[in-house]
């Protein structure tokens, strides 16, 4: 769980990260320093949301009966499907004039006073915060024990995102993030169809929903979790050496709709060129 757990780190901390260099690098451009002082208060108080809600969501639910952990696992898992594949599609349309929007809004914000731009900076992340508690709740849940890799993944995810971000706006950096968010945004399919699957077992095993004993396949003994090969497809793939009808359905169903309809070309536009380590610094 390593690998998909530092992808949702990686992914959703550079989208937050970015979204502060904009703002703060528009306010150090236009020389309105001063007004940095109510951007990272409200950038603080939404990372701090983030992971009070990503805690109690975590450690809350131990005290849940059996049933109930797993019908509030299993609704919280689709929810966080619901989540990631709405980010990817608004991400990859989004890429090509974010930075123009969030300039507009600071300088709406800036024309308002302080509080505007404290709130401005707290729900721009605070938004990107929400989504990635949710969805590490569900990778954890996937991860089906005690283990810290998904948590261990999660945070060099998200330091390795800190850090390309203060690169690019050093401009010690450049590369095109429209790609970038293109080929996580491939990854983060393949993880939401493993976590949509383990979420309907969950409802199956609340007895919410029907066909727990209904294998599509049961590869115990030829591809076990505990070998090497079956912890890598777990950790990218989110493999289960037990897998029942609904959840293999579900799996192919999201990869075959989801992926196509992401990676369809957009119609061309006079907007401006996709987001790059230029968009950052302008």
């Amino acid at each position: 769980m390593v690998f998909s757990s530092a992808l949702i780190g990686l992914r959703e901390g550079l989208e937050a990260a970015l979204v502060v260099s904009i703002l703060v690098a528009f306010l150090v451009k236009t020389d309105r320093r001063h007004s940095l002082r109510f951007v990272w208060p409200g950038v603080g108080a939404a990372v701090l949301l983030s992971v009070a809600v990503g805690a109690i969501l975590t450690y809350s639910t131990a005290q849940l009966s059996f049933e109930h952990q797993e019908l509030l696992g299993g609704g919280l898992s689709i929810v966080a499907v619901g989540f990631v594949t709405a980010m990817i599609f608004w991400m990859r349309k989004a890429s090509r004039h974010i930075a123009a929007e969030l300039r507009g809004k600071m300088e709406d914000a800036l024309k308002v006073g302080p509080a505007a731009v404290l709130l401005l900076s707290f729900l721009a992340v605070g938004r990107e915060g929400l989504e990635t508690a949710v969805f590490f709740y569900s990778a954890v849940q996937t991860a089906q024990s005690d283990t810290i890799q998904p948590l261990v993944g999660f945070v060099i995810g998200i330091i390795v995102a800190v850090l390309l971000a203060y690169l690019l706006y050093r401009g010690a950096v450049r590369f095109n993030l429209a790609k970038f968010f293109t080929i996580t945004g491939v990854l983060l399919v393949f993880v939401a169809a493993g976590v949509l699957g383990y979420g309907l077992h969950d409802l199956q095993e609340a007895g919410f929903l029907p066909g727990l004993t209904t294998l599509a396949f049961d590869a115990s003994s030829t591809l076990p979790e505990t070998s090497w090969y079956g912890a890598l497809l777990k950790g990218i793939f989110n493999y289960s050496q037990q897998t029942t009808v609904l959840q293999a359905v579900a799996w192919v169903a999201y990869v075959a709709i989801v992926l196509p309809l992401f990676l369809k070309p957009t119609r061309k536009s006079t907007a401006p060129a996709p987001a790059s380590a230029a968009t950052v610094e302008e």
